[in-house]
């Protein structure tokens, strides 16, 4: 006999959409973190809730202007959500779930690269450590699966090997473009004086500028690791996945090692 007060059932397909449903808003709120957009975000969440509580409960003429304030608010959330629905599906497109070598294939198969892999890591480990020494600003980019060219503007073609005396002449304070980013593609210098999409995120810690703003906007749009030498103090800093955090040269070689 059911209780008279357990009124709604609730199956394993109810727990498993209740599940997809909170990941997916998990999600966007990652993308909107630090936006204008997360107030508003809460905002349609609460009067989405309201108006399934409303329909629960039955409250018919409430429920049907509810409903129409939802129906229409699908067009206005794609016009005020544009960008961040954009950076979502981004999101979507370019993480790497399944990793086409994994760590214990490498080290029963290891690739006939990778001595060469190793050279090209130190040098640009080495470069990062001298320039963090000297001050000398940076902002490296180094591509992973998503296709970043279209997200960088103004670069100039370099195509050369990896070095860390290159990397260290294209951001010395008198070169043309030490300013802007550098990209490195399958361990090559690709090109220079990029400049990148900037972040909207308000969050980031004390002391970051507009290289980190730079670092972390393109890593909400792709997979890329970035790597940011502060002209200020000497930090270094790396962003990944929409996050930016400071790191010393031991961490960014196992950052940078397990993003190859």
């Amino acid at each position: 006999m059911n209780h008279p007060l357990l009124f709604i059932e609730i199956t394993s397909i109810d727990l498993l959409d209740i599940l997809l449903v909170g990941l997916i808003l998990y999600q966007l709120y990652r993308v909107a973190k630090g936006t204008v957009a997360v107030k508003i975000f809460f905002g349609i969440l609460l009067i989405y809730l309201l108006w399934k509580l409303v329909s629960a409960l039955q409250l018919k003429m409430l429920g049907e202007i509810l409903g129409q304030f939802i129906g229409v608010g699908v067009i206005a959330l794609m016009i005020v959500f544009q960008q961040e629905l954009r950076q979502f599906l981004l999101f979507i497109g370019n993480r790497d779930f399944l990793r086409s070598r994994s760590s214990w294939l490498q080290r029963w198969f290891p690739s006939n690269e990778e001595p060469h892999y190793r050279q090209e890591l130190d040098e640009l480990i080495k470069a990062c450590k001298r320039m963090a020494q000297n001050r000398t600003g940076a902002l490296i980019v180094v591509a992973r699966k998503s296709d970043v060219t279209s997200f960088i503007r103004s670069s100039k073609l370099v195509d050369a090997a990896l070095s860390a005396t290159m990397l260290e002449s294209l951001f010395f304070k008198n070169s043309p473009l030490h300013d802007g980013a550098v990209l490195i593609n399958n361990h090559r210098i690709v090109s220079a004086g990029g400049i990148l999409p900037s972040s909207e995120n308000e969050d980031l810690p004390e002391g970051m500028g507009m290289r980190h703003r730079a670092a972390l906007g393109l890593t909400e749009q792709t997979d890329a690791i970035v790597i940011v030498v502060s002209e200020e103090n000497g930090s270094l800093s790396v962003a990944q996945e929409g996050r930016i955090e400071r790191t010393d040269s031991e961490e960014l070689r196992r950052i940078l090692d397990g993003g190859a």
